[in-house]
């Protein structure tokens, strides 16, 4: 199967509008029409099949005629060689989607569509952090202006991607800093 994004499906990518979570929109995303099941669960994860169906039923993925049974049983004959060579390959894997860099160039790219001077300001400041520390910093300072520049239901799904993409030492430090739009 070769899943491909419908019209809803392009709709909701393009005006950031739905309620996905962050591993629904990458999906939505890598759904090309090109990629099989096989390589999705390889870029994404073991449970690609369930998230796959789930955004099928919610109408933003349809599926060609191509045979599914092909593209699926690859995937879980590789996971069950890897937990045998070595068995805290699943908690990596989860951990592997949480990185101080995928947060860095989410909050570049949100700073980015803003039209203001202050994100301008902020996405200099956030692109020239080269510490970590420095990154903290500059991504408190971005989620604490963020309010002032875009409403609060972006500014609430700017920060839940975050807490979905932060590493845990720095959730703390950096979405409390930031408190929600009031």
């Amino acid at each position: 199967m070769h899943p491909h994004k419908t019209e809803l499906g392009h709709t909701v990518l393009q005006t950031h509008r739905a309620a996905l979570d962050l591993r629904q929109r990458r999906a939505l995303i890598l759904c090309d029409g090109k990629r099989s099941l096989a390589e999705l669960s390889g870029m994404l994860g073991n449970d690609v099949p369930e998230l796959i169906a789930q955004l099928r039923r919610e109408g933003y993925l349809q599926a060609d005629a191509a045979p599914a049974p092909l593209a699926v049983p690859p995937a879980p004959a590789a996971v069950t060689a890897a937990p045998a060579s070595t068995p805290a390959t699943p908690p990596a894997s989860v951990e592997r989607r949480r990185s101080m860099v995928a947060a860095r160039i989410y909050v570049l790219d949100i700073l980015a569509l803003q039209r203001n001077p202050t994100a301008a300001q902020l996405h200099k400041l956030l692109q020239a952090a080269r510490e970590e520390g420095d990154t903290v910093n500059a991504l408190k300072l971005a989620l604490s202006h963020l309010p002032a520049m875009t409403s609060a239901g972006y500014t609430e799904r700017v920060r839940g991607r975050l807490q979905e993409v932060l590493p845990e030492a720095h959730l703390t430090a950096v979405l409390e800093a930031a408190p929600l739009p009031a």
